[in-house]
């Protein structure tokens, strides 16, 4: 069974995984059927997210908001979002 992912997250992880290939990373591996997202204003904390929820219409808008502040150079290496840590807890924990 395959996921069916709206076509902006597709562009999104396209790009952003090969922004991702031309860095080498020294973090640990991220788990199978998970990708890692940095939140934060200034300082940034690395959160592990199910790749389920690329289908989810709150996390999609968190998404568009990356895209439009960032495109797709993530100066961190993973996708960076671009709000507070309490409000992105907030919007993941509607996800569950």
């Amino acid at each position: 069974m395959a996921i069916r992912l709206p076509s902006a997250a597709k562009r999104f992880l396209r790009q952003s995984a090969l922004t991702a290939n031309k860095r080498s990373s020294t973090s640990p591996d991220v788990p199978k059927g998970f990708f890692s997202v940095y939140v934060g204003q200034c300082q940034r904390k690395r959160f592990f997210i199910p790749i389920s929820f690329l289908n989810q219409p709150l996390f999609q808008d968190l998404l568009s908001k990356a895209e439009e502040e960032f495109g797709f150079d993530h100066p961190m290496g993973g996708v960076t979002i671009p709000c507070h840590e309490d409000v992105f807890l907030n919007v993941i924990s509607h996800l569950n």
